[in-house]
């Protein structure tokens, strides 16, 4: 059928703060099976251990990690960090999964990893050649406070995006991803009634599809 036209997309995930390659794939269930013969998702872990992080349901080969930290170990999104530390590693670590595991269509990223594929985008617009990326969805994002990254968001981010907006969300708010999907030119924003997660339910998988579309080689 229709569905099986043309090859699969391919898409790098980039996992929350204190979440990892692991536990990304454990909470992706739903979305990698409503993707199913259009994309596959690849995650990636991001280089830095959470320090002192531990809960019961933390298993030791698998720390909790993050991006980069607002403060010493640290991360709050809202936080206008004066010396956030470890973005530079994880943009490297980024772009060498791009080139190993690669070729990859886009991005899709949760929560601080929404908000680095945001930044991978802002590079992307303006050629870095690390960043062969066409499209991104960004699942929770936010813009990053610390002053040392503003120079991401002044100017409109042109690559095509679809911005996943919970309103019931208590750790990224509503606002802070609208307020990312304003940096960028012709961002489809997707709203649900839900928390901080990656919904798939038919009116999301709807969406995820209706907007890979339009990068799908060979249907449409």
């Amino acid at each position: 059928g229709a569905m099986s036209e043309g090859r699969k997309l391919r898409l790098l995930g980039l996992h929350g703060y204190r979440q990892s390659e692991h536990r990304f794939r454990q909470r992706t269930g739903a979305l990698r099976k409503a993707l199913r013969g259009r994309a596959e998702l690849v995650a990636v872990s991001a280089p830095h251990p959470v320090p002192g992080g531990s809960n019961e349901d933390d298993d030791a080969d698998d720390p909790p990690r993050g991006w980069w930290f607002s403060g010493p170990g640290t991360f709050e999104a809202g936080e206008v960090a004066a010396a956030p530390a470890g973005l530079e590693e994880s943009l490297s670590v980024v772009a060498a999964a791009l080139k190993e595991h690669g070729p990859f269509d886009g991005l899709l990223g949760f929560s601080q990893g929404a908000a680095l594929a945001a930044m991978v985008c802002a590079l992307r617009a303006r050629g870095d050649p690390r960043f062969p990326v066409a499209f991104a969805i960004l699942v929770a994002g936010f813009a990053s406070r610390a002053p040392a990254h503003g120079h991401f968001y002044r100017e409109p981010i042109a690559v095509p995006t679809l911005h996943v907006v919970g309103d019931a969300d208590a750790v990224i708010a509503a606002s802070l991803s609208r307020e990312l999907a304003q940096h960028f030119v012709e961002p489809v924003v997707l709203t649900h009634p839900g928390g901080h997660f990656i919904p798939a339910a038919a009116p999301q998988k709807k969406a995820y599809l209706d907007f890979l579309d339009r990068f799908c080689p060979g249907q449409g």
